[in-house]
């Protein structure tokens, strides 16, 4: 079965009130699905746009925004939640600070599926903005998801950059994960990009990599954003050889789309010139 993926360059908007972001989403979604995408991932802090419907005092507040959002957050859930059943399509919007406890979040990446259905996946591998300026928690869980186009993971951003939570997804039979992302700087850029293609090439499977992209100097928490969404695959006979299926021009603002098939990470993995998801347990030898 081909699967369309659609990928996000996502660039952060200013808006006076939920209507307008809501219509964003909208177009955003209709767009990708127009192209027939199945599977639509956007960027990893792209909802921290919505705290421009707060004001200025709000906005310019770490602490103030991660707070204000939470009044939006059953609104965000009912809106991808219908777009993903109306579409019959599996959306990745991106990640939502969510708050557990009184000053305490989790960045959340929800998965939103075509018979609508939800689940998610918490940031477990924090960065040192998150930990030292904005106070964001660890998740606690990793998960695998079962979906109609099959077994999908989330790593978020930072996750990527860590080989054995992308080792123990695929060994619970994920095929294709999904990276939302979001960096400030070119080297972050490549630090997440570097971390897809090698989950790519030592698992054998598909990584998909979504970024927000472009300034947004009003923003205390996505200002500047530097990136390219891109859709990474195995390097070996049937695949690019490369490893790069789609790549989107840098920090431009698109959908990046490549159509996969599941079925070939199972050729690749029994018929490959090398078996890096097989030879895996080999390094244990040495170890």
């Amino acid at each position: 079965m081909s699967i369309k993926i659609a990928s996000a360059q996502y660039d952060i908007g200013f808006f006076k009130d939920w209507s307008e972001y809501q219509a964003k989403i909208e177009r955003w979604v209709a767009e990708a699905v127009t192209a027939k995408a199945n599977i639509l991932v956007f960027p990893e802090y792209a909802s921290m746009e919505l705290a421009s419907i707060f004001g200025e005092e709000v906005y310019s507040s770490l602490s103030a925004q991660l707070d204000a959002m939470q009044s939006l957050h059953a609104d965000f859930i009912a809106l991808y939640q219908r777009l993903a059943w109306e579409h019959k399509c599996l959306i990745q919007p991106g990640t939502f600070p969510v708050q557990l406890t009184k000053g305490e979040y989790r960045n959340r990446a929800y998965l939103f599926m075509p018979d609508g259905r939800s689940d998610y996946q918490d940031k477990l591998q924090m960065t040192r903005f998150e930990n030292e300026q904005w106070l964001i928690k660890s998740g606690s869980e990793l998960k695998v998801f079962d979906t109609d186009f099959g077994k999908i993971a989330i790593n978020v951003c930072y996750d990527s950059e860590f080989p054995l939570l992308a080792r123990q997804q695929v060994e619970a039979g994920a095929d294709l994960i999904l990276v939302p992302s979001c960096t400030d700087t070119l080297a972050g850029y490549h630090r997440v990009r570097i971390g897809c293609q090698a989950r790519a090439l030592e698992n054998q499977c598909y990584v998909v990599q979504a970024s927000v992209v472009g300034n947004a100097p009003w923003s205390e928490a996505v200002d500047v954003n530097i990136g390219a969404a891109a859709i990474y695959t195995p390097v070996d006979r049937s695949f690019p050889d490369n490893g790069i299926l789609a790549m989107g021009e840098l920090n431009a603002v698109q959908w990046v789309y490549a159509d996969i098939s599941l079925s070939a990470i199972a050729t690749v993995r029994q018929q490959g010139q090398v078996f890096n998801y097989r030879d895996w347990p080999l390094q244990k030898r040495f170890l």
